[in-house]
């Protein structure tokens, strides 16, 4: 976690699902780190105790194993890489440029037009076109409805299973005691959505018996190389089951693996990086508002709190040495972690030297200032503040893995908020997941998780076959481990909560700060770099942001502040 060494993920995805993948070589998956000996118990509302070992016994069947392959580097202006606690939405490097501000939007019509999502809806945008996190779920009876509706009432499968729903759930016996037969013809017809829903509302509810039994249904149903949903089933199956056994029984405290090299890391988030948009979005966006701010300052301080490898700064200082008059002197402090530290190979004296040598090159005056920390821990003093400077601060999917006062006292997301407003800012740019993670219930977080990372799946399907290798690796090492944070830990243990534009509206509003419009400039840039992008991707500004959205779901939110 970025907060601290002692908040960490569970440990690695062990028996993720490929059985239809051959010639994959079986690895742990080190991002996803032990739970605390000491971590607590909350599996749900209710509580109940079962044998999860017991559990784990009679329903998990499958062996440990992961998906490793031959992860190459492209040919591009960057690497990237993840740290073991980092989003996918952290990346540990990318690029971005400056795009023409008079190149046209390559998509006229483009827009975000689900009249669900708002910068305050709650849940997000609703989940294959419904809406999928309201109090009015019923789900108790979903697995009845389906097998009458698809199975038919009088269905000898039902009838032989001798399937009992009483009030809406499954006795595990029952589906213990199911041959393999009668499981096989009945799977293809279930809908492994409402399957994976009424996993998550039993577990929510305490009822460890039918989550078992709908676990050992979900086996059958998930796998790594299939369609979206299936990927998707395969990393929530983990979470939940990550759920059970690091409450009690410690189970993964035997599941260590060996940390990933650096070179692995930046391997796995490039693969994603060349075929998703989220990042240079990003870093696109960012750039342009922070030349736009300090267009006429002679002294400019970036303060990036993700400095990840640089990169993105580099083509901010190649724009600055073309200003007409020569360049400003720029300063830039990064903010950083232990993890970082890893998956770069190196700590923040790299990052500096590298930017240094490019600053050189186009002669740029340039100083480097490292804060080897994480944001909660940092204090005014660590960031080198100089009167007469103009300043600018950068917050790249970073701000929602700080703990609010839901988790602690301390609220370092607020904190470091006002502490930024007290440094008295040219601008701020936060760039954030467009999701609702934080303070929600597990059940409408379990929900919510199923419809933005299902959305996610989707855009990366599009890019790359379903049984390519790298794909398959990159998911595994820089997605699966997100969802199984949101699903499976709670408190401190959970380091990824999102929250949506509107309440990080609020949180900046409240700490002192007005919104900065954005002009068309940055609207423009976004969409040039779409051209290169599925045409599915979608932008819209409204509210103050620029939303970045697949078909009609909001991904990620750009604003600026001052």
């Amino acid at each position: 976690m970025q907060t601290s060494q002692k908040h960490q993920t569970p440990a690695g995805i062990h028996r993720l699902y490929h059985q239809p993948v051959q010639e994959i070589e079986p690895c742990c998956v080190s991002h996803f780190q032990i739970l605390d000996s000491n971590a607590s118990s909350d599996i749900g509302s209710q509580g109940t105790a079962v044998s999860l070992q017991t559990l784990k016994d009679q329903f998990f069947t499958l062996e440990s194993s992961t998906v490793t392959a031959g992860v190459v580097f492209y040919d591009s202006p960057s690497a990237l890489s993840v740290s073991s606690n980092r989003s996918t939405f952290s990346p540990q490097g990318s690029h971005s440029g400056l795009s023409d501000p008079h190149s046209g939007l390559s998509d006229p019509h483009s827009g975000l037009s689900d009249p669900h999502h708002s910068p305050d809806n709650a849940y997000g945008s609703p989940f294959s076109g419904s809406s999928v996190a309201d109090d009015n779920y019923e789900l108790r009876n979903k697995l009845r409805e389906l097998e009458v509706s698809l199975l038919g009432p009088d269905s000898d499968i039902i009838d032989t299973c001798n399937c009992c729903f009483t009030n809406g759930a499954t006795h595990a016996a029952s589906v213990a005691n199911w041959n393999q037969d009668q499981l096989m013809e009945m799977i293809p017809r279930l809908d492994l959505k409402e399957v994976l829903i009424a996993c998550g509302q039993a577990i929510s509810e305490g009822d460890m018996p039918t989550a078992a039994g709908l676990m050992h249904i979900l086996e059958q149903m998930v796998s790594v190389s299939g369609e979206p949903i299936q990927r998707l089933g395969a990393y929530v199956l983990e979470g939940l089951r990550a759920r059970l056994e690091s409450s009690g029984s410690k189970i993964y405290k035997s599941l260590r693996c060996q940390e990933p090299t650096s070179s692995e890391l930046m391997s796995y988030m490039h693969v994603l990086f060349q075929i998703c948009p989220y990042w240079n979005f990003a870093y696109t966006s960012a750039n342009v508002v922070i030349k736009e701010a300090l267009e006429n300052e002679p002294r400019i301080h970036i303060i990036d709190f993700q400095i990840a490898q640089g990169t993105q700064w580099m083509f901010l200082m190649a724009a600055l040495a073309k200003r007409p008059g020569g360049p400003p002197i720029v300063r830039i402090t990064g903010v950083d972690d232990t993890q970082s530290n890893h998956a770069r190979g190196g700590g923040l004296h790299i990052v500096g030297e590298r930017l240094a040598e490019f600053a050189r090159e186009h002669n740029v005056p340039f100083e480097f200032r490292d804060a080897a920390m994480s944001g909660c821990e940092v204090q005014v003093e660590h960031l080198g503040v100089q009167i007469g400077e103009a300043i600018a601060v950068n917050f790249p999917f970073v701000l929602h893995h700080m703990p609010d006062e839901s988790v602690s006292t301390w609220n370092h997301r607020d904190r470091l908020i006002r502490l930024v407003k007290s440094l008295s800012p040219k601008v701020v740019t936060l760039i954030e997941q467009e999701s609702n993670t934080n303070t929600s219930p597990f059940f409408h977080r379990f929900i919510e998780t199923l419809d933005y990372y299902n959305a996610l799946l989707e855009s990366i399907a599009v890019a790359r076959q379903k049984d390519d290798k790298q794909r398959i690796s990159a998911e595994q090492h820089c997605v699966a481990r997100d969802i199984v944070n949101m699903i499976a830990c709670e408190g401190h243990e959970r380091v990824e909560r999102h929250e949506p534009f509107g309440k990080w509206r609020s949180r900046f509003m409240m700490a002192g700060f007005t919104p900065c419009p954005l002009s068309s400039s940055v609207t423009i840039a976004v969409a040039n770099l779409l051209k290169d992008f599925h045409r599915n991707y979608r932008i819209e500004e409204r509210d103050g942001a620029l939303y970045l959205g697949w078909v009609n779901r909001a991904m990620a939110t750009c604003s600026a502040w001052k």
